[in-house]
């Protein structure tokens, strides 16, 4: 699914989106919630998430646009009310663990080869 954008590519791309969203969102509620466990189950969920952007879009394109869903769910969760008090509770620590966990992740899935193809006429090269 390289080159120019077309419709299902857009809904991709926009599917993967939500996906980001919705994984971060749980990626949130569960990182306080188990600290040590809660962070490596979210960061997992998310390497799922980036690395299935990856397949479906066969470049990093799929990797931005999860990473974006999970980004603005993150940065949403994280600021204030106007009551004064922000929607979910934190530690600290562990939600900066899962801010500098999940960027790592999303620039390792971003970055990563695939695996190398070989040419047709060589495994048919011996038939």
């Amino acid at each position: 699914m390289t080159g120019t954008l077309t419709a299902g590519r857009i809904a991709a791309l926009l599917g993967l989106l939500v996906a980001g969203a919705v994984t971060g969102a749980a990626g949130w509620l569960v990182v306080d919630l188990w600290f040590p466990g809660g962070l490596l189950l979210a960061l997992l969920a998310l390497f799922g998430v980036f690395l299935a952007g990856r397949l479906v879009t066969g470049g990093g394109i799929g990797v931005g646009a999860a990473a974006a869903g999970w980004f603005l769910t993150y940065v949403m969760l994280s600021l204030p009310r106007p009551e004064g008090d922000f929607l979910l509770g934190s530690s600290g620590k562990g939600l900066y663990a899962y801010l500098l966990g999940g960027v790592v992740v999303a620039v390792i899935c971003a970055t990563m080869k695939g695996a190398p193809h070989r040419p047709d006429s060589a495994a048919r090269s011996r038939g």
